[in-house]
């Protein structure tokens, strides 16, 4: 794994407990979710799963090629 995919999961993992963290902590300490929030969290979901799914995508069209 190079230093590019490293950083990339690294960051697609950080988003996706921060906004886990975030919304914990507003559901246990405020017993709400601002709007401003679950759009963060879709943005970060988003992002990560892109991250995860191109790079999957990307090495079976490798294998795929060299075929």
């Amino acid at each position: 794994m190079n230093a590019t995919k490293k950083i990339q999961y690294s960051c697609a993992v950080a988003l996706i407990l921060s906004s886990i963290g975030l919304v914990t902590y507003q559901v246990i300490d405020i017993d709400d979710v601002a709007n401003g929030l679950l759009f963060y969290v879709g943005q970060a979901f988003l992002l990560a799963g892109s991250i995860f799914g191109l790079d999957y995508y990307v090495d079976k069209l490798k294998t795929l090629v060299k075929k």
